[in-house]
């Protein structure tokens, strides 16, 4: 095998490289604030916030995302008298079907981290004279990441995975031009180059990540 098939092979998929990570850079940007907002309002003594967002992890954790990614891209815009207004290109469908899916993980993660932490956290910050705002910024949620970043982490992991099912709505990642290159030269190298390149990105998100932890270590 020459160099020139490997670049031949390579190029485009660095290129596919490119859009998986925009997909996840757009997805951890969105779902993790939306997560938390969702945590909240599960924690909310408003029984219709409550409501809504027990229903809204409850379905989007219970269905599949591909399910999800489809109906964004292909469902939405059969709705009747909406459906005109919901139509997105393939990105575009990708990232908010993910993003919304993500948010959900990650509302439960979340959960996990404030519940782990201790009532007389709050008591004592009452008795500092901390806002509930200050309490929350100042104390609970720096404990919580120091909780949650393993679970975090895991999920960062499995979200790049999962780019690879945007493929299915035709947005042309790494595995696209890896099935393209496969195809076209009877040759499954492509596959080994495409799971090279996911292990490389994989391999800096568990450096970070264990960056992440030995910061909050205490």
């Amino acid at each position: 095998m020459d160099s020139t098939y490997f670049m031949n092979v390579l190029t485009p998929m660095l290129q596919g490289c490119l859009v998986t990570l925009a997909v996840f850079a757009v997805t951890i940007i969105s779902s993790l604030p939306l997560g938390f907002l969702f945590t909240l309002m599960s924690r909310s003594r408003i029984m219709v916030l409550r409501g809504f967002a027990e229903v809204y992890i409850y379905i989007l954790r219970g269905t599949p995302l591909l399910l999800q990614l489809m109906f964004v891209y292909f469902g939405l815009p059969l709705l009747p008298g909406v459906g005109k207004f919901l139509v997105f290109d393939r990105f575009s469908a990708a990232c908010i079907a993910f993003g919304l899916n993500y948010a959900a993980y990650f509302a439960e993660i979340f959960r996990g981290g404030l519940l782990a932490i201790d009532k007389g956290q709050y008591e004592a910050s009452k008795v500092l004279g901390l806002t509930k705002f200050e309490t929350m910024t100042r104390v609970v949620i720096p404990q919580m990441i120091r909780v949650c970043l393993p679970s975090i982490s895991n999920e960062t992991i499995t979200l790049l995975k999962d780019t690879a099912l945007v493929t299915t709505i035709g947005v042309a990642e790494i595995i696209h031009y890896a099935k393209t290159a496969v195809n076209r030269d009877a040759n499954p190298f492509a596959f080994v180059v495409a799971a090279a390149i996911y292990l490389v990105i994989n391999f800096v998100l568990t450096f970070i990540f264990k960056k992440l932890e030995k910061k909050y270590e205490f």
